[in-house]
């Protein structure tokens, strides 16, 4: 028994080398491997990519409707509303969430009782608009632009970018991810003075 034994260990060696030796499969194994990582790789590219588009469309979004208003002598709630709707639709294609946009019209009253307050607002979100703030009620404006018996508009857009990936409680628990992406804040502010006139009445609003 152990003399045959002994006549087969020489083929044993031979065949575990020929394994060893043989590098067919290689090629397939390496690619089941790194297939996960290159296609996470390429959805985390397409995700940055379109989150830095959204987030240049917000600051477009603010500049474009303060951009507009401050264009015009007066103006009246339906046309300020219809400049809020065209600003809204700037995030398209992008359309799983949609961008609040918030115009507040900012009286400086001249001296000796200065004070930054309220002249008119609307606010669009969800498609629906409403009075944000009351006619009169405090304002804040940079110190630069606190200069009595001025004007300004203060154009305001954000949004929840939801990300394109749909991650499960269940993947993001085991990815560790918590919360991380249920969503993205991201804000603009823009404050315009008027151009056509020292202040943009809108006696609708």
């Amino acid at each position: 028994m152990n003399a045959r034994l002994w006549t087969l260990r020489p083929s044993l060696r031979r065949a575990c080398a020929r394994l060893a030796g043989d590098r067919r499969g290689v090629a397939a194994v390496e690619f089941a491997l790194l297939v996960p990582i290159l296609m996470a790789m390429y959805f985390v590219t397409i995700e940055v990519a379109q989150a830095i588009d959204g987030n240049r469309k917000v600051g477009r979004i603010a500049s474009m409707v303060g951009d507009l208003i401050t264009q015009q002598p007066e103006i009246t709630k339906s046309e300020l509303e219809a400049i809020m709707k065209i600003g809204g639709s700037i995030i398209q294609p992008y359309s799983r969430s949609g961008a609040t946009i918030t115009v507040t019209a900012i009286q400086i009253t001249a001296n000796p009782d200065s004070k930054v307050q309220v002249a008119w607002s609307s606010k669009l979100a969800g498609g629906s608009y409403s009075k944000p703030f009351t006619t009169g009620s405090a304002a804040t404006v940079p110190d630069a632009l606190n200069v009595p018996g001025t004007f300004a508009i203060k154009v305001e857009a954000d949004l929840s970018y939801l990300p394109m990936i749909a991650w499960g409680d269940g993947q993001k628990t085991a990815l560790g991810l918590g919360g991380l992406f249920d969503d993205i804040k991201m804000k603009e502010t823009y404050f315009l003075r008027p151009r056509m006139s020292t202040t943009i009445p809108c006696t609708s609003c």
